[in-house]
């Protein structure tokens, strides 16, 4: 079922009723950060525990720095009187304290390659943006590469541990943003010479509870361009 995107809080909006025991995930609907958290509430199936709140970040309201979560930015998540943020901790924290299917295996040796893979993540997005502007893609093209050969590690299923996780969360969205952008900027193909990335694009988009979170691979090419270019 197609989830209703509410739309976008602004400052003319007026908050939620805080603290009043409803757990929230406030988000934008454009940032590749708050989206890792919302497709975790919704592989976990909490949407009817988790309301999704959307900010307008050009135009966001004043109580949400005032009154929801000093540092002002998305994600952040309402639950039990407290408000954490940060979106790893974030995807974590949901997987750790809500029901629903484990996103993080028992296994130690794929624990321990998630958490490898987990802190890798911020290295990626720097190794592919630093080609956006330069004049050959050797950047991108080592992570890319990094995440080929990730994706090789586990035979027991398509995704980074095997079976789909926590870790297939954490890159996604910035995969998703990255494919269009390269291929329309750069005439970059990420999956050309990458099997194992391009089965994994395409298991990852059979996934519905992560296909609800996506905008249109056009907004990702527009905004990328306005941001980067």
């Amino acid at each position: 079922v197609q989830e209703v995107r509410p739309p976008s809080l602004d400052s003319t909006s007026d908050p939620p009723a805080i603290f009043d025991g409803t757990t929230r995930l406030y988000i934008s609907y454009a940032c590749s950060y708050a989206q890792r958290v919302w497709i975790t509430r919704n592989c976990k199936g909490l949407q009817d525990k988790i309301k999704l709140v959307p900010i307008n970040l050009q135009n966001r309201p004043t109580w949400y720095k005032e009154k929801v979560y000093p540092p002002n930015k998305v994600p952040s998540l309402e639950h039990n009187n407290e408000v954490k943020g940060e979106s790893l901790d974030l995807v974590k924290y949901i997987d750790s304290n809500f029901e629903g299917p484990s996103l993080f295996p028992s296994n130690p040796d794929k624990r321990q390659f998630a958490e490898e893979l987990l802190s890798y993540t911020d290295s990626f997005n720097k190794g592919v943006i630093t080609s956006f502007k330069a004049d050959g893609m050797n950047d991108a093209g080592a992570a890319f590469d990094y995440i080929e050969m990730a994706l090789s590690k586990f035979d027991d299923g398509p995704f980074f541990l095997g079976q789909f996780s926590l870790v297939d969360i954490a890159y996604a969205p910035f995969i998703e943003r990255f494919q269009p952008f390269l291929l329309d900027v750069k005439k970059y193909d990420i999956k050309a010479g990458r099997p194992k990335l391009a089965t994994w694009i395409e298991e990852m988009n059979k996934n519905e509870a992560y296909k609800q979170t996506s905008l249109d691979p056009e907004e990702y090419i527009a905004t990328y361009k306005k941001r980067f270019l």
